[in-house]
């Protein structure tokens, strides 16, 4: 019998995660928990996330900190996907320019994870529009024993 998080991993790699994403209930009867984020001081991109989280009905509280990478390895981020922001939200560390919606998701799902991060600084991610322009990236969900793409974008 699979593993719960091996279910979920291959759920979302099937491209089901859509199919949940759009039965979510609206902003407005949402009961999200707050999230932390730890960015650093001279990070303009971290605020537009974190409006983005907003507008998509998280609390957040910004956190300025010099000593990012201190935080990053306490929560066990591979260095393959850092970015410039960490957040904590439940038991979950959120990395990078992670869309409202596979948090949503991450959060419904409740897989035996450590979190999602999205690696870089993808042109186009929430927090680093430029324009119309628009690269792709993934998500990743990453537990003790790797990581796996979580949704694409």
């Amino acid at each position: 019998m699979p593993s719960r998080r091996n279910f979920i991993i291959g759920l979302v790699s099937a491209g089901t995660a859509g199919l949940v994403i759009r039965t979510a209930p609206s902003v407005a009867a949402r009961n999200l928990p707050a999230m932390t984020i730890y960015k650093s001081p001279s990070c303009g991109c971290c605020v537009k996330w974190a409006e983005h989280l907003r507008a998509n009905g998280f609390q957040t509280l910004l956190v300025d900190r010099e000593d990012l990478q201190t935080i990053k390895s306490a929560r066990a981020v591979p260095d393959a996907l850092q970015s410039c922001h960490t957040a904590i939200i439940g038991d979950y560390t959120i990395e990078g320019h992670v869309p409202a919606r596979d948090i949503e998701l991450l959060l419904a799902l409740e897989p035996d994870a450590l979190g999602l991060a999205v690696p870089g600084m993808p042109i186009g991610s929430p927090g680093m529009e430029v324009g119309s322009e628009k690269e792709p990236f993934a998500s990743y969900l990453f537990t003790d024993d790797g990581y796996a793409v979580f949704a694409q974008h």
